[in-house]
């Protein structure tokens, strides 16, 4: 069946949206420069955000001209997954131009970072104590960014039909209103007044502007790239840690279930399985953490003791990455197996965070007690399985707790994939599981393996890591697959014009 004139489908769509987030991407890499004015000494540095800049979007124009003015057609078979990854790969090898043009970062490195900061990870190569402030800033840009998804950014300016699935295929869950790019530009709204809520906070508590800001971004995309090399233990602040766990865990928390509080309904906010489980796993672990940390030295006191194991524990659950003790380094085994379970469980759906997510854990835990439950109780009981979400209870069905064993499977998978590649580099497997349980999880936590000198291998597996860490491992093998057809498909139809240019 043939398109009408104004219609435009297939690969030239395809070419077509990924034009648009490329655009997008330029105007992202050109705005550190609006903070120049402040830091008139680094001018100089301009040449490095503005050539590949405007080199993003006039590519990305010429790319969007085909579709311009023109109906899109519905998207076939994985079109979306491809377009979210395709996307993404544009994001962070555009963005990694500007490091590599310092002359200070090759490729590998500037990849890593890039990568690291649009999937909200927060692990680094970057020596902050000697870093331009500009760049500084363009590392909280990336982060900013990819909190919140470059297609939600995108479907905030388009329409509801070109942009449905594709933040479905990003990973956002749920509507907040009726209207999708309503929902996407309220998402939009209710993040930026939180950073600057956040901003204004931490300079009550005696950060300076530029610090204040680029933490504040940090924390609610849960990414932990900070301006100083002790993070927030830096400042030593018991305010600053405070207003930093409240940002963070407003970070990991599903965007919808942030209108619910802002609108006052605390009961319903409350008794959402997901925010339920999160407070579980924090008065759990704290303790236990505060235990750990006493024992092995780190903390002086009780009292300390219980603010830095708080601080670890929600730094690690919502895979943020701050940090208030020296090293993790110095951690002793039981505290670095602790960390790793909390970073492997990550935060909610639908919120900035990593990890396999609290909601698919709760699943799995509340699918064996159902399990031991009918095991025990008379064959002739019948139960209603279900959990509690923000819009009422949600009865789960057996392929529906199947799907949720079958990825919290794969993702363990490729947990100890990549443990064992760092194992083969020579690290013992403690570091290495923690190592990568942070990249994977999007957390930034390190215990030093990844780090500017690291060889070109382990930082392209913790690349590897926070990219299907951040866009789920189901739409980057989906997208793999996909690409896989239109490549296929490409090479046969010049196969078939070939031999028909031969008859």
């Amino acid at each position: 069946m043939g398109t009408g004139r104004n219609e435009i489908g297939g690969r030239l769509l395809i070419t077509g949206y990924l034009g648009v987030v490329l655009m997008l991407i330029g105007g992202i890499i050109l705005l550190p420069l609006a903070a120049l004015p402040a830091f008139w000494d680094e001018i100089s540095m301009a040449r490095y955000f503005t050539v590949p800049g405007v080199v993003a979007i006039f590519a990305g124009y010429v790319m969007y001209l085909p579709i311009k003015g023109r109906e899109a057609l519905r998207l076939t078979g994985h079109q979306d997954a491809l377009i979210v990854v395709l996307s993404w790969v544009l994001a962070i090898v555009f963005c990694a131009v500007p490091f590599m043009m310092t002359g200070k970062y090759d490729f590998t490195q500037a990849v890593f970072e890039c990568t690291s900061g649009w999937s909200t990870t927060g692990l680094s190569v970057v020596d902050v104590t000697r870093c331009p402030r500009i760049f500084l800033l363009y590392r909280s840009v990336m982060l900013f960014f990819g909190g919140v998804g470059l297609v939600l950014v995108m479907v905030s300016v388009l329409s509801d039909r070109h942009g449905m699935r594709l933040y479905s295929a990003e990973g956002h869950s749920d509507r907040l209103l009726p209207n999708l790019v309503k929902s996407a530009r309220m998402i939009i709204a209710i993040y930026m007044g939180y950073i600057l809520s956040g901003t204004l906070l931490y300079m009550f508590f005696g950060m300076g502007w530029f610090d204040a800001l680029n933490h504040s971004i940090a924390a609610l995309s849960t990414g932990g790239f900070s301006t100083k090399a002790e993070s927030i233990g830096y400042y030593d602040s018991f305010g600053i840690e405070l207003v930093t766990i409240v940002l963070m865990l407003l970070g990991c928390t599903n965007f919808l279930a942030h209108l619910y509080l802002i609108r006052g309904r605390f009961l319903t906010f409350f008794r959402y399985c997901e925010v339920r489980f999160q407070l579980m796993i924090c008065g759990f672990f704290t303790p236990v953490m505060a235990v750990l940390l006493l024992y092995a030295g780190l903390s002086g006191n009780v009292g300390q003791g219980f603010r830095d194991g708080l601080f670890q524990v929600v730094t690690a659950l919502t895979t943020t990455g701050f940090q208030t003790v020296d090293s993790f380094a110095a951690f002793s085994s039981p505290l670095l197996l602790v960390m790793t379970l909390l970073m492997l469980v990550g935060g909610g759906t639908g919120s900035t965070a990593g990890g396999i997510k609290q909601i698919r854990v709760w699943i799995a835990l509340k699918s064996l007690y159902w399990s031991m439950r009918s095991r025990i109780s008379r064959k002739r009981t019948v139960y209603s399985d279900s959990i509690q979400k923000l819009n009422g209870k949600e009865f789960l069905t057996a392929q529906g707790r199947l799907d949720t064993l079958e990825f919290i499977g794969i993702y363990l998978s490729v947990f100890m994939l990549g443990t064992m590649v760092l194992c083969m580099c020579g690290f013992d497997i403690g570091d290495s599981m923690f190592e990568f349980a942070s990249a994977l999880g999007t957390v930034g936590l390190s215990v030093g393996i990844t780090s500017y000198d690291a060889s070109p291998v382990v930082l392209w597996t913790g690349t590897a890591g926070m990219f299907v860490g951040r866009l789920e491992i189901y739409v980057v093998f989906v997208a793999a697959v996909q690409l896989g057809r239109e490549l296929k498909h490409g090479v046969g139809i010049r196969g078939r014009r070939w031999k028909k240019y031969a008859r």
